[in-house]
């Protein structure tokens, strides 16, 4: 959870305190759970903003690694992308869509990542680096991710997914249940 500091405790926005052993605690405007932030509105600026913080935060070390004309060679540098910067980035695009906007910061940190992966100009047009970098434009990968996590529900037992539980008797099922 993230909480208010004292001083904020009784600003007019909080509302509802919790009382933990006695104490009362004011709730934050947004509220962090498995990594996933969640503000009063379910608004996703907030959650992909600190995703893209976190993502920044590992290219900028991972980046070390492969100044331009020296260090790995392109399919590691590859490899990291995808298994890592990727994965920090897209935390959470399952459950959120992004904002246009976002979506847009999102793709202009996606392209640094994918011209250090091909060491590509930055005159280079978008659409070559994404076909050079063997990487698809983060709109893609959202799509893609959203479609495997509705699979994961559509496909799994309701006794071992509660969401599966959750769709109508009539939907078509894969098994038997």
């Amino acid at each position: 959870m993230h909480w208010r500091t004292p001083s904020q405790r009784h600003s007019p926005k909080c509302v509802s305190p919790i009382q933990i052993k006695g104490e009362l605690f004011q709730p934050g405007n947004s509220v962090r759970w498995l990594g996933y932030w969640f503000t009063p509105a379910f608004d996703p600026a907030a959650h992909f903003s600190r995703r893209l913080a976190l993502a920044q935060g590992a290219f900028a070390l991972i980046r070390r690694l492969s100044p331009p004309s020296a260090g790995l060679p392109p399919y590691l540098c590859h490899r990291l992308a995808t298994s890592l910067i990727a994965l920090i980035l897209l935390y959470g695009a399952d459950l959120f869509t992004p904002s246009v906007g976002t979506t847009t910061r999102l793709d202009t940190f996606w392209r640094k990542v994918q011209r250090w992966t091909t060491n590509c100009f930055s005159a280079t047009p978008t659409g070559i680096l994404s076909v050079e970098s063997c990487l698809p434009p983060v709109s893609l990968l959202i799509t893609h991710r959203q479609r495997l996590a509705a699979l994961r529900v559509v496909c799994s037992s309701p006794s071992l997914n509660s969401a599966t539980a959750r769709l109508h008797p009539s939907f078509p099922s894969l098994s038997v249940h």
